[in-house]
């Protein structure tokens, strides 16, 4: 499935009804030059950079990908079909293949080998619509966020597009360490990771990859 195709066409029927559900950060200036008007490379074009397959690595974002593709399969007009609008300003945090390996394996006690088995493993676990509520609750719309910004916001509460919230809690400025609080009380909290930063920077989208799943109840 082309997921970047799939993404515009949703969004072309579903529009920007995301714009009104900010998060509780001010939108950062976009990095560049100070009179730089930011871009509209959307987090879609970003996710689809690598191809639309599984491969063996398990430290990229083909799970999420393919997560948001067979959620827009099975509904066309669902909201995760923003991230294919470069010019709605948002931050999404991406949780790489490993995170998900391991949700599979903490809702389902069963490791998964391959990266198609997880999303298998997930979906007929908790269900499409039950997905859908994660990767919504992984956008922050309406402020673009770069690492700069995260680093400032301690205690910060971000509202997410799935209309559930997170914490932003600074571990340590010094070695930019951010972990981000979601509502599932008994499980580990992500790490922003390090050398995933501001991907996307210059645009109006922008991302951040992050070491787990965050988890808009507690599961």
């Amino acid at each position: 499935m082309n997921l970047r195709r799939t993404l515009r066409r949703s969004a072309a029927t579903m529009g920007v009804a995301l714009l009104g559900a900010t998060g509780a950060l001010v939108a950062a200036p976009t990095a560049g030059a100070a009179d730089a008007e930011p871009g509209t490379t959307s987090l879609a074009a970003v996710l689809a950079a690598d191809g639309d397959t599984f491969d063996r690595s398990w430290y990229d974002y083909d799970i999420l990908d393919q997560a948001i593709a067979t959620v827009l399969a099975a509904k066309p007009d669902s909201p995760v079909a923003v991230l294919a609008d470069g010019t709605v300003p948002l931050t999404a945090f991406l949780p790489n293949d490993r995170a998900f390996q391991l949700l599979a394996y903490d809702l389902t006690h069963r490791w998964q080998r391959t990266e198609e088995g997880v999303l298998t493993s997930l979906a007929d676990a908790v269900g499409v619509d039950a997905v859908e509520q994660v990767l919504l609750y992984h956008v922050a719309p309406g402020a673009t966020i770069d690492s700069a910004t995260a680093l400032r916001s301690d205690d910060a509460v971000l509202t997410t597009a799935q209309g559930g919230t997170f914490r932003v809690d600074l571990l340590s400025k010094k070695y930019a360490l951010v972990r981000l609080v979601d509502q599932d009380r008994n499980d580990w909290n992500p790490l922003l990771v390090q050398s995933k930063l501001d991907l996307n920077k210059g645009n109006v989208q922008i991302a951040h990859g992050i070491s787990l799943v965050l988890r808009p109840l507690d599961l």
